[in-house]
């Protein structure tokens, strides 16, 4: 075959360019892993601003970011073994955040109605910004306690210990969150 012939042959068979690339002026095709990371960062930052309110999974959601974005980076940067100390650490955070705010109730002789009115006083709070988000706990664990048939001052105990639960696990909650930052930033950088 004739080397003229040839060369016609190759650009026949060669895939087109489909008008994108330097030659035809049209911007190369987009990179989707920079989405995808931007969405995990969106998703780390909205859990961590989520580990700071009581009662709501930041730290899980945190950990959903991480996930997602060394599954993107498939798992090179960010092992495999660092997401299971990750997801540990997510796990505690949950249990820890679950039983603080029951202990501080239990502790001070809440009622299941205390316990509830906290739980629905923290929800209610969210609406209020952060003087809710403060109040909210203590406001319901006093209403509920009141519902229940305790007297005033035992109502205000219990809302006390309540709110001091709470703000134990959010502490908590904090550590674990910035633990996780920490550790996923190293394996990041590392």
């Amino acid at each position: 075959m004739p080397h003229a012939l040839r060369a016609k042959s190759r650009i026949l068979l060669s895939p087109p360019s489909c008008g994108r690339g330097k030659k035809s002026g049209y911007p190369a095709p987009m990179d989707w892993n920079i989405l995808w990371y931007a969405i995990a960062g969106i998703i780390i930052a909205a859990g961590f601003v989520g580990s700071i309110l009581p009662n709501l999974p930041g730290i899980p959601v945190m950990f959903g970011g991480m996930l997602l974005a060394a599954w993107v980076g498939h798992f090179e940067k960010i092992r495999v073994w660092v997401i299971v100390i990750l997801g540990v650490l997510a796990a505690f955070s949950i249990v820890f955040d679950f039983l603080s705010g029951t202990y501080g109730a239990k502790r001070y002789g809440a009622s299941k109605a205390a316990v509830w009115g906290a739980l629905i006083g923290t929800i209610v709070g969210l609406f209020f910004g952060i003087p809710g988000i403060f109040l909210g706990p203590f406001i319901g664990a006093v209403i509920g306690q009141l519902v229940s048939g305790s007297p005033i001052e035992h109502a205000a105990k219990v809302g006390v210990g309540t709110w001091i639960g709470l703000l134990i696990g959010t502490a908590i909650k904090l550590a674990v969150a910035f633990m996780m930052l920490g550790m996923f930033a190293l394996a990041l950088l590392i």
